[in-house]
């Protein structure tokens, strides 16, 4: 995990932008940072805050490389096919960093056939001074985060998290737009005498579902046509097992849901299989009696990880709540919600552990129809269409909160349910299969590993827990106290005009106002591009909350699991 960040085409003060925005990311890749300019192509800046996950020696970036002195790389990301490319095409890396091969690929293929051939999660920038040209690329689930600010005059810049482009837009003349860079796309810039770039092409190379057209990790001679069950399980240990790529210490979230566990629980099966020298700690959190602290007590018992406990207050909640905010570049209410526990426990782990790399189950929900109102789905096909839907748009909600909670505290995110094998062969099983099953909803994905022992059978049929209400105390949900903490903070006069203020994703409450009116103060002017609409579950009538507790299905009550 790293900061990116390049400026093309300013003319005005672009010094004066670099002090002001760069080192805003920081957070994102705290060990050393890099500014570089090469006068072969004029007010070009390219930028890089580094978090050293492998090659601590060769792998600072913007990367070159003897073999193709013209290129210039920025890249945040894995990429788990590097070798495999080695070997395919004859490649001559010059460090052990997984993002080299881009280069390769680059010289070897061209600009239109880079990002497709990546097995793995990325944003990235490569400058080719030789060809005057500008490729940009992020990965099809928008795992790695990314943003784009472009000026109808041709100026440019990208940069991790908006948070990096925000001043640079008073020094822009003419109209300008700051949006993030859309998952699964790579856009094409020639570079011009004065510095400045023009778009040449835009494409979308990768849809949720696709198949991928690089060689597959776990090849389709070993998968059973007939044991759906087990061809599950093998492609997600091996999405796990790819993952385990880093110099770092590995850990993992564990709230005691089913997605979390079963991450979990493949990484300390995989773990031992291949003889990491330390034993993994996972982390949970939660206020007081809270359900998701007792059921993660039970998994990490059951699978042998080193267990942190994190007991946070509603006064934690005061203390951190604009700085959330802040860090997640939207006014989401779910999003902001579910957040505010993996802040406190990504501080948590960064303060009191030697962990950088964290694996956590984000992605299932989407996937395997996690969401309880999935059960209302009018269809098969409607569900499947609902799971394509959010899974586009994840970079936008669970996406973004799993990523910036994380970087925040400088720790690599790693999300084995969004591996494109995975998800490709997941999707292409029939709808039917997919869907809740007798009220209980990811059946498939749960009965894939029933039998196994992998997890115990009270946590692997868990119901549904939304993730801001598992980690509050039973008597008292998240949004509650949320609710009384920013009671007095906006009056009834500025709720009722909420919507002459804001025209765009209205607030309706008191809660959904003050989080507009702290986005607001950091990202102005942004709400549209940022956050298009506001999650909120589908399918079920009179609801305006998006809290899961609302939903008629939804039962978390202290059950038989609970004991401990």
């Amino acid at each position: 995990m790293c900061g990116i960040w390049a400026l093309f085409g300013l003319d005005k003060q672009p010094l004066t932008c670099i002090c002001e925005n760069f080192n805003k990311i920081s957070h994102r890749g705290p060990e050393a940072f890099k500014i570089e300019f090469d006068n072969r192509v004029k007010n070009g800046y390219l930028g890089f805050h580094r978090l050293a996950i492998v090659d601590s020696l060769y792998g600072m970036q913007p990367m070159r490389i003897l073999k193709h002195p013209h290129l210039f790389l920025l890249c945040n990301g894995e990429i788990y096919n590097w070798d495999n490319l080695r070997k395919q095409h004859d490649f001559e890396y010059a460090t052990k960093c997984d993002v080299e091969v881009i280069m390769h690929m680059y010289n070897y293929a061209g600009a239109n056939n880079v990002a497709q051939s990546l097995d793995g999660v990325f944003a990235f920038c490569l400058m080719d001074v030789l060809n005057r040209r500008i490729l940009i690329a992020r990965d099809p689930y928008g795992v790695r985060p990314l943003f784009r600010l472009r000026s109808e005059n041709g100026q440019l810049a990208i940069c991790s998290e908006s948070k990096g482009l925000m001043a640079i837009s008073k020094h822009i003349s003419g109209n300008w737009t700051l949006e993030p860079f859309p998952p699964g796309h790579y856009e094409i810039y020639e570079i011009l005498d004065d510095g400045r770039t023009k778009l040449l092409e835009s494409c979308r190379y990768h849809k949720p579902g696709g198949k991928p057209s690089f060689r597959w990790y776990i090849s389709w001679g070993a998968l059973n046509p007939k044991d759906v069950p087990g061809n599950i399980r093998k492609l997600l240990s091996g999405a796990v097992e790819k993952r385990l790529m880093t110099d770092r210490q590995i850990g993992c979230l564990l709230s005691g849901g089913l997605d979390s566990s079963l991450i979990a629980a493949l990484l300390m099966k995989l773990a031992k299989e291949n003889k990491l020298p330390y034993q993994i700690q996972s982390f949970a959190i939660g206020m007081g009696d809270s359900p998701d602290i007792i059921a993660a007590r039970q998994v990490a018992r059951h699978i042998g990880t080193k267990h942190h406990e994190v007991i946070f207050t509603q006064q934690d909640v005061i203390d951190v709540l604009n700085d959330v905010i802040y860090s997640l570049e939207t006014y989401d209410i779910t999003t902001i919600r579910a957040s505010i526990g993996m802040y406190l426990l990504s501080k948590y782990i960064k303060q009191n552990t030697e962990t950088t790399v964290i694996f956590s189950g984000e992605g299932a929900d989407e996937l395997a129809q996690g969401y309880i109102y999935f059960r209302d789905a009018p269809n098969a096909r409607d569900a499947h269409n609902e799971s394509l839907r959010l899974l586009h748009d994840i970079y936008l909600y669970d996406g973004l909160r799993a990523d910036r909670t994380t970087s925040a505290f400088s720790l690599e995110l790693r999300v084995p349910f969004l591996d494109l094998q995975f998800t490709n062969y997941y999707l292409s099983l029939s709808p039917e299969s997919r869907q809740p099953q007798g009220g209980i909803e990811k059946h498939l994905l749960r009965s894939a590993f029933d039998g196994t022992g992998l997890l115990p059978d009270n946590i692997l049929w868990r119901h549904k827990e939304a993730f801001s209400d598992g980690v509050a105390s039973i008597k008292k949900s998240l949004f509650r106290v949320i609710q009384e903490i920013v009671e007095d903070r906006v009056s009834n006069e500025d709720l009722e005009n909420a919507g002459t203020k804001y025209p765009h994703c209205t607030p309706k409450t008191k809660e959904a106002y003050y989080y507009r009116r702290v986005f607001e103060s950091h990202y102005e002017g942004q709400a549209e591009n940022f956050t298009p609409y506001f999650w909120m579950p589908r399918w079920v009538k009179n609801i305006t909350d998006p809290s899961a507790r609302f939903i008629k299905h939804y039962a978390a009550k202290e059950e038989n699991w609970l004991k401990t």
